[in-house]
């Protein structure tokens, strides 16, 4: 029952925190360990190439603040069982709630039967772990031993710096979110690992009204990080700066159109290399011939600028994750470097499929969904360039800043965001301000015309889905980048 492993790993762990915080842990972990372990056992006493329980605890608090007034406090609580068969490269699922045995039997079977009906003739060798492990969150301030109260007075701190900033600002929103994620997997090579994931997210958003003209402005911060992101925030400096930002806004001018000398700012650099770039590289659609990508690892695909990156082990970012969904550690993938194209991101089986290593992007949104190949924090890597260099050596252009939303185009590679604000640059100067605009093209294209990429450097936090559906935390950025790119104006 794996359980002689265990008894180490706590004994480690009991020598790094408090006994109480050990007690609760372990009285959760051991609960768990017995479910999906004895899932495994039992599943082994059938005709299967491979199978794994994965257990998910998921507690998700959200607050909201409209105009100094309390608007919603929202809090869930889930938990439940996946467990998935694999028989000559089909794949059951099942899942439950209760953790009785009898339904966790049953459970097993139909995820058995499932994977019988579809089985092929292939029977695939899956790298899938074999150790035994438990990491926790790397987190100073538990987000619930913070009393709700504070949370909520924080919040009205950051709405009321908005609307006392400017009498122009008509709306003021503020909204906090945190997710504390428990897992537990086991798989029948003899894997065994637990981990934690917790998540933090802050964001203001102001609306400016004059004349019947609106604009708005919107500040976020977030990450795989404790409380203590929360106290490191100025948050009536926060809240006065989006405000001020949304009423510049109604001076901004009409922005110019063609294609053009765009910088964009690691919002916009982000969508590219996530919506385009990082979605036709889940291997999964490569392998099911829905990726421009196909067929071209190795081939020089941008200029030598141009390296991105898939990252699942950075710390405090939002999408960063200890394990996939199958239990794989998270890793530093390499997608493009200095402009060749180097490979894809995998899960089990499409590594399998494809005689290589997994990377662990295996990720499912929860225990009742599907696994997907699926990106962590996905980024062009930052250059040798100061923004201001950039900017200084720039004739004539854009500085494109704040992408408020992609397109998601793996297909036929073409990359639309649409941008809130932005300056012209001439002669090396920012001018004028200019209003919401549009950048598009096709990625590779744009690619092969980067030839400057700033220090600076930023990710950014949201959740992704596979298409509409599926949603997981990510997080998308980068450095500037400055490329041809097509404006269309507002």
């Amino acid at each position: 029952m794996f359980l002689w492993k265990w008894i180490i790993v706590f004994l480690i762990a009991i020598l790094r925190e408090s006994l109480s915080m050990i007690i609760k842990y372990l009285s959760f972990i051991y609960g768990v360990c017995m479910c999906v372990e004895d899932v495994i056992e039992y599943l082994l006493s059938k005709d299967v190439d491979f199978c794994d329980a994965r257990f998910e605890r998921r507690y998700n608090l959200s607050v909201g603040v409209v105009n100094g007034k309390l608007r919603y406090i929202n809090t869930s609580v889930s938990e439940g069982i996946s467990i998935r068969v694999m028989i000559r490269g089909a794949w059951g699922y099942a899942s439950t709630t209760d953790t009785s045995w009898d339904s966790l039997r049953s459970a097993a079977d139909r995820a058995y039967k499932n994977a019988k009906k579809l089985c092929g003739r292939r029977k695939l060798s899956l790298d899938a772990i074999t150790t035994t492990t438990s990491v926790r969150a790397s987190i100073k301030v538990n987000p619930m031993d913070v009393d709700l109260e504070d949370k909520i007075d924080i919040l009205m701190v950051l709405d009321g710096a908005q609307r006392e900033a400017d009498n122009r600002i008509a709306n003021s929103n503020s909204a906090y979110s945190e997710s504390i994620l428990s897992f537990h997997l086991a798989n029948s090579l003899g894997g065994n690992v637990s981990w934690e994931e917790v998540r933090i997210r802050i964001m203001a958003y102001s609306l400016a009204l004059e004349a019947g003209n609106i604009q708005y402005s919107f500040f976020v911060r977030d990450g795989t990080v404790g409380f203590e992101l929360i106290k490191s925030i100025d948050l009536n400096d926060e809240g006065i700066k989006v405000a001020r930002e949304a009423v510049e806004m109604l001076s901004a001018k009409k922005p110019p159109s063609g294609l053009m000398t765009v910088i964009v700012d690691p919002s916009v650099s982000g969508v590219l290399a996530h919506e385009v770039m990082g979605h036709a590289s889940e291997a999964d659609e490569v392998i099911g011939k829905r990726s421009f990508l196909s067929g071209i690892v190795g081939k020089t695909i941008g200029s030598e600028a141009v390296t991105m990156i898939d990252d699942g082990t950075i710390p405090g970012a939002y999408g960063t994750i200890p394990f996939d969904s199958e239990g794989t550690r998270s890793s530093r993938t390499i997608i493009i470097e200095n402009g060749i194209y180097r490979g894809y991101m995998h899960s089990l089986e499409t590594a399998a499929l494809m005689g290589l290593k997994p990377t662990g992007n295996g990720r499912a949104q929860d225990f009742n969904r599907k696994v997907f190949v699926r990106m962590t924090n996905t980024f062009f890597e930052k250059g040798d360039w100061k923004l201001e260099e950039i900017i200084e050596d720039t004739k004539e252009g854009i500085l494109a800043l704040k992408s408020i939303g992609g397109m998601e185009d793996p297909v036929g590679g073409g990359f639309e965001t649409r941008v809130l604000r932005g300056y012209i640059i001439r002669n090396g100067e920012r001018r004028e301000l200019i209003r919401s605009f549009t950048l598009t093209g096709k990625a590779l294209e744009i690619l092969k015309t980067v030839d400057a990429v700033s220090r600076e450097f930023e990710l950014h936090g949201g959740l992704c889905g596979k298409g509409e559906e599926d949603m997981i935390p990510v997080s998308t950025g980068g450095p500037y980048m400055r490329a041809k790119i097509l404006v269309g104006g507002g």
